[in-house]
């Protein structure tokens, strides 16, 4: 009787395990779930905060549910934000490379005055030589992988008092966000200040700061043109470069397909983020125009004189020598931009 019983036991379970195959029941791992947090920095309005936002809903449509990404503005500091993700803090981040731009200034090539004057300007140079340059800059220093990349929209200045001519600089509070345009600024006779961007409309409102360079469409997402109403196109650090990253060691403990289906998704973002920049621009700056903004461009002799190598080159100075300190030509690195855009 107890030999019938284990027979018809284990022919139960050979057929349940027959079943089963038949069926074509998935591995345990398709089943499992995968959580990444994404660190990133206040920036209403911008580019950045709108494709970052995206990352979520979009990651979770491209792998079916199975990935899970939570973004974050107030895990890490702004000036933390690509340290994170080296250090394993978080498995995510989308960094801005002119925040690392004085520990590895090629981080920053978009910052040298009259170098770089626009996104047209940074496509064609990322696309030479500049964005593998980088991504393995990411890789060596960073330990992260480059999932995507993007601009912030382009640099305005928002001051109270009206900047149009070189003089005007002078003894002027100017916000800044990297040593480029701080040593440019000091040879104009301005005071450079740098601030986070959350603290911007109340510096301006305290009268801390005269006036702020920062992305158009930050500016006018915050409205810094309600005390700071002269929006002006100096032609300044026009461009700032963001990337979504992922710790490399997270990246590779990811199964294969879902690597396939992120990077995919990303590709997208990516492609999305650059064909729509000049469009974002230009609604922000027609918003602001509609509410009352003074909007004003440097004229061409005027930019010529501000590109004076007497004025920038503190600025190219400063650049060449903390390219000396990492370990490469920093005139040869200009002149390989320079290439790049044909002149």
């Amino acid at each position: 009787m107890a030999t019938r019983l284990r027979a018809f036991a284990l022919s139960r379970g050979l057929a349940a395990a027959a079943l089963a195959c038949l069926l074509g029941a998935a591995p345990a791992h398709a089943a499992e779930k995968i959580d990444l947090t994404m660190g990133v920095i206040v920036s209403p309005g911008d580019l950045y905060s709108h494709f970052t936002a995206s990352v979520p809903e979009r990651i979770a449509k491209a792998t079916g549910g199975r990935v899970s990404v939570t973004v974050s503005d107030s895990l890490v500091a702004p000036a933390q934000i690509a340290s994170a993700v080296r250090d394993g803090r978080l498995p995510m981040s989308a960094a801005l490379h002119t925040y690392l731009a004085a520990e590895e200034p090629r981080m920053g090539i978009f910052n040298l005055p009259g170098l770089i004057n626009d996104i047209d300007d940074y496509v064609k140079v990322r696309n030479a030589f500049w964005g593998d340059d980088v991504a393995a800059i990411w890789a060596r220093q960073w330990n992260a992988k480059v999932l995507a990349e993007g601009a912030w929209c382009t640099t305005r200045l928002f001051s109270k008092e009206p900047i149009h001519s070189l003089d005007d600089f002078k003894a002027k509070r100017l916000r800044v966000h990297n040593p480029q345009s701080a040593a440019l600024m000091e040879a104009l006779g301005a005071k450079p200040t740098p601030l986070p961007v959350s603290e911007l409309m109340p510096a301006l409102e305290r009268g801390v700061i005269d006036g702020v360079f920062t992305s158009a469409c930050v500016g006018n997402a915050m409205e810094l043109w309600r005390v700071a109403g002269n929006v002006q196109d100096w032609g300044l650090s026009p461009i700032t470069g963001w990337a979504i990253l992922i710790n490399a060691d997270r990246w590779q403990k990811l199964p294969p397909d879902v690597r396939e289906q992120i990077a995919a998704e990303m590709k997208r973002i990516e492609t999305e983020a650059f064909d729509r920049h000049t469009a974002y621009v230009e609604a922000a700056l027609q918003e602001m125009r509609s509410r009352g903004a003074k909007m004003w461009s440097a004229s061409p002799e005027q930019r010529a004189a501000l590109a004076d190598p007497k004025r920038n080159r503190p600025a190219y100075d400063s650049w060449y020598a903390r390219a000396r300190e990492v370990g490469f030509d920093g005139e040869a690195y200009v002149a390989k931009v320079c290439a790049a855009l044909g002149r």
